[in-house]
């Protein structure tokens, strides 16, 4: 999900299909960052139910408004899911360095 470029790519791994959405502007104002935007959709599109190793849990990775820029720590995405530990959740953020 890359809400800066107004763009969310679904990938569904059961049926394998691929598609692309576009994204409220409103939501990506009000939940800014990776981890804001992808929880809100994890918690719109999940029921709270449901079982973390099941089909119907998404695993969600998403980028912040600083990607692709050179902005100090604009190089991070997250990925956030419902966790199977805790049943809350669960949000990892990732980066590297970026070289010239």
């Amino acid at each position: 999900m890359n809400g800066w470029i107004g763009k969310v790519l679904r990938v569904n791994l059961t049926d394998k299909t691929v598609g692309v959405e576009e994204l409220d502007s409103k939501m990506a104002r009000d939940y800014v960052g990776g981890r804001g935007l992808a929880s809100k959709h994890l918690l719109d599109e999940v029921d709270p139910r449901v079982d973390p190793f099941s089909p119907e849990n998404k695993f969600i990775f998403a980028t912040g408004p600083a990607t692709g820029t050179a902005a100090i720590g604009g190089n991070r995405y997250m990925a956030i899911t419902k966790s199977p530990l805790t049943g809350a959740i669960a949000c990892s953020n990732c980066s590297s360095t970026m070289s010239t």
